[in-house]
């Protein structure tokens, strides 16, 4: 019996892995549920993106409405590519968008914004990477939705597009209401 059940083990193996592909086929991989999720958002304090003349990142910026947190970096591509969804989504919510420039050049950053537009109410600079740590970020871009009371209430993972964007909104409004 116990041979019987070492040769069938691999199978076994086998199809265990085959149903967790399975179920996690249709996953769309931009929804990555965060272990921030309806927690209170890490101290966002950074300096400003010099010479962009964009303020800094400061204690209590999260507070008193709604805001959209893009982390981002000149050398991204995707970042490049979600750039006019940032500020469609400016637009259409009117929410407060602060960018976290992540181990970047000042200089590099200063002039992505320049040549792209700086949709950002406010970006800092997080040389180190520390801040994108401790919010849970492992690759840019990555974009937060922050409530009234400084609580994350969504993430979205990857560069926001056409058909990302709808969502995002709708997780804007989720918040301010």
């Amino acid at each position: 019996m116990t041979r019987i059940l070492l040769l069938l083990s691999p199978l076994l193996v086998l199809a265990a892995l085959v149903a967790v592909f399975a179920l996690n086929m249709d996953r769309d991989p931009s929804l990555v549920r965060s272990v921030l999720i309806d927690k209170p958002a890490p101290a966002l304090v950074l300096p400003a993106v010099a010479p962009t003349g964009s303020p800094a990142l400061t204690e209590g910026l999260l507070l008193g409405r709604v805001s959209v947190v893009n982390v981002f970096a000149s050398w991204c591509v995707p970042c490049r590519a979600e750039h006019p969804f940032l500020e469609a989504l400016k637009q259409a919510t009117g929410a407060q968008l602060l960018g976290i420039n992540q181990k970047d050049a000042p200089e590099n950053a200063a002039r992505f914004l320049a040549e792209l537009g700086n949709p950002y109410d406010a970006v800092g600079a997080d040389a180190d990477g520390r801040t994108s740590i401790d919010w849970g970020v492992y690759g840019v871009p990555e974009t937060f939705v922050v409530d009234a009371t400084g609580t994350i209430t969504f993430k979205h993972v990857g560069p926001i597009d056409a058909r990302s964007l709808p969502g995002i909104i709708a997780a804007v409004e989720t918040a301010g209401s």
